[in-house]
């Protein structure tokens, strides 16, 4: 069944019967162009040809350009076109990993709500509440303005403050040639300026609108008063499957360490600087990562941290009831003379209270493990690592691996 682009009313929704698919990215104005295009469909799908138009949009036109002005390989820049590694891995692998990470989210997300209604976690009378975060969630999706206030933002900020100030080379580039009022942009330059980069920082920045949307969305939820089971064997009292949800964005965690990579790689092929001059920046971005990520699924903290209280106290007075009724019957004399303790459902009921118990004891009220932890940090850190061979030989690198592994 393909998903709705355009959601219908909530209080036509039957979420009983068949909840709409949630999807963070079938929507807004730039969803609705590609599919006019053909470049996009309801599944969004074609997910290769997306990359391709929109990668040569963005990197063609400026290797044809640099060709031009003859800043191609050589020429008069210290950074020519085809020796700027952050260009192209900028826009070669970072622009097709934030395309590639829509179809890989949406395709995760898509049975999300329908877990919810699966797994009795909603009230009946808190549907009204669940329908409404829903709704809320896909008219942001969609909103026309938003996207029109991030270009805005990519000009005004992203353009003209970021790039110019803090990301753009201190020396003669092939976009770019220092002059004593600042520097002075090249035609491919140009192109790059308005461009290439816009298209690149507006995919960016609509993906933490997105975010903002998705933590938005499980706010909401974590104010209804869930259903939780505290002997849920997830021990996460049954919402391991929106924990699970962070997998989802592993690709974007590899597109951001791309970044990084591509910018640190520049500044330390051409300025002379070291990978150890940059610990601060590689973990500041693996924090802002993991705080854009698994941040919100921390709004279910209180009602996990409540469920399990509840828990604990509610077995705990079932347990010590049933310990002393057994207590009694088989070590003080109050079991039937005709019932032996060889063979009695007592002893496994006493072992299956004992786990629910374990269980409820071993809830989490973190929705966090520790694997998604690593993978996500892994994720993060795989595109800078091969930045460690400006430090040593591949061949010392692997002396060290395999000293460290063996």
């Amino acid at each position: 069944m393909k998903p709705k682009l355009s959601p219908e009313p909530a209080e036509k929704w039957d979420l009983l019967r068949n909840p709409p698919e949630f999807s963070l990215v079938l929507g807004g104005p730039l969803f609705q162009l590609l599919r006019r295009a053909h470049l996009a469909d309801d599944a969004l799908m074609m997910v290769r040809q997306r990359i391709m138009v929109i990668t040569l949009l963005a990197w063609l036109p400026l290797a044809l350009l640099a060709a031009l002005e003859g800043e191609l390989w050589g020429g008069s820049a210290a950074v020519p076109f085809l020796k700027d590694l952050e260009v192209h891995i900028r826009f070669l692998v970072t622009l097709p990993l934030l395309i590639l990470a829509e179809l890989v989210v949406h395709q995760r997300m898509r049975p999300l709500l329908k877990q919810f209604v699966e797994r009795n976690l909603i009230p009946d009378n808190a549907m009204a509440r669940f329908n409404a975060a829903i709704a809320s969630a896909f008219r942001l999706r969609n909103s026309v303005l938003t996207e029109v206030l991030l270009i805005v933002f990519v000009y005004g900020v992203g353009i003209g403050v970021v790039w110019r100030h803090f990301l753009a080379l201190d020396t003669a580039t092939w976009y770019a040639t220092p002059s004593a009022g600042g520097s002075t942009l090249t035609v491919a330059g140009l192109w790059y300026c308005y461009v290439s980069l816009p298209i690149f920082q507006f995919l960016l920045v609509r993906w933490y609108f997105r975010l903002f949307i998705w933590g938005r969305f499980l706010w909401q939820v974590s104010r209804i008063e869930l259903s939780l089971v505290p002997t849920h064997p997830d021990r996460l009292g049954g919402l391991s499957f929106v924990a699970g949800q962070v997998y989802a964005f592993a690709v974007l965690a590899v597109a951001h360490g791309a970044i990084l990579a591509g910018n640190l790689a520049n500044r330390i092929f051409f300025t002379g600087a070291t990978l150890p001059q940059y610990k601060a920046e590689i973990a500041i971005m693996v924090i802002f990562m993991l705080c854009l990520i698994l941040g919100p699924l921390l709004v279910f903290t209180p009602q996990l941290s409540q469920a399990k209280r509840v828990g604990l106290r509610e077995y705990g007075t079932l347990a010590e009831r049933y310990v002393r009724e057994f207590d009694a019957k088989w070590l003080r004399g109050g079991a039937p003379p005709n019932e032996t303790l060889m063979g009695s459902a007592d002893i496994q009921s006493l072992a299956d209270l004992g786990n629910s118990y374990g269980v409820v004891q071993d809830m989490r009220i973190v929705p966090v493990t520790r694997e998604a932890l690593l993978r996500l940090v892994g994720a993060t850190l795989a595109p800078i690592v091969p930045l460690a061979l400006t430090m040593m030989s591949l061949e010392d690198l692997l002396k060290k691996l395999m000293g460290i592994l063996f």
